[in-house]
């Protein structure tokens, strides 16, 4: 099965109807993760820049001991073509999906693959707030995007869906950016380990949010930025939330200070 948007289709020079066509693709390796079963390449069509990242079978041993981890092992493209089309319907902000496809039903051997267009002009939350603390930004500025990140983050876990890698890397900010809320477009990446559920688990809840805490750390942030980005989430007055979810901010304290300890994000 392989899908493309008519967009895309017509700037091919010719259909893609095999996996041997996207294979042909040639472009720059942007992602190879060692020991992985996805490369990403990065290849051009008329001027315009896409996203190409295909997966092939992790075998069967691979998915028994992600289960056993306690992990569910990512097999293929379609979690996260599946995961652009859901923040589609919710009205978050992603990545444009072109093309996908999939070949073979036995998910140890699987062949897939997903195209996105490359966002233009954006750079990742993580380098545009790089300098914050040397040099701190309008408050107004760094309110509007702490706002928009914890309204995203709260649509996500209020739809049962769980990021899996919620770091401030993940969220690209369009450039320029006029600092008003309505020029303001956030793009939320990276979705191939993205879950969805009916009712988010706690547990989830709390690494997504210590994660997204861990990654912004050392940006700059004071207390009256950390009491505003629960008020959003919560989407409740501080002292209900202090009241309530007491459990809730220590297990998301420990989650960040445990990755502080790591230095480095860790592959859950």
């Amino acid at each position: 099965m392989i899908w493309l948007a008519q967009r895309f289709a017509r700037r091919l020079d010719r259909p893609w109807r095999s996996f041997e066509d996207v294979r042909a693709v040639r472009g720059e390796v942007y992602r190879n993760p060692a020991g992985a079963n996805r490369r990403t390449l990065r290849f051009e069509l008329q001027g315009r820049g896409y996203f190409l990242k295909l997966h092939w079978g992790v075998g069967w041993k691979e998915i028994f001991k992600n289960l056993f981890s306690g992990r569910l092992p990512v097999v293929g493209a379609a979690n996260e073509w599946k995961a652009i089309r859901r923040l589609e319907a919710l009205g978050v902000e992603t990545m444009r999906l072109e093309a996908l496809g999939r070949e073979g039903w036995n998910p140890a051997t699987q062949k897939s693959f997903i195209v996105t267009r490359e966002l233009e002009n954006t750079i990742s939350l993580e380098d545009y707030c790089a300098s914050w603390k040397q040099q701190p930004p309008h408050p107004r500025h760094k309110w509007l995007l702490l706002e928009r990140v914890a309204r995203m983050t709260r649509q996500l876990h209020e739809h049962g869906l769980n990021h899996r890698d919620l770091y401030i890397c993940h969220f690209l900010l369009q450039l320029p950016w006029d600092g008003t809320e309505d020029d303001l477009h956030l793009y939320l990446i990276d979705l191939h380990r993205m879950q969805q559920h009916r009712r988010l688990p706690r547990r989830w809840r709390v690494k997504d949010v210590g994660s997204l805490y861990f990654s912004a750390m050392n940006i700059g942030l004071g207390k009256r930025d950390l009491l505003r980005f629960l008020r959003l989430y919560h989407d409740l007055p501080l002292r209900r939330i202090f009241r309530e979810q007491g459990d809730f901010l220590r297990a998301v304290e420990r989650r960040a200070r445990a990755l502080e300890a790591k230095g480095i994000p860790e592959d859950e």
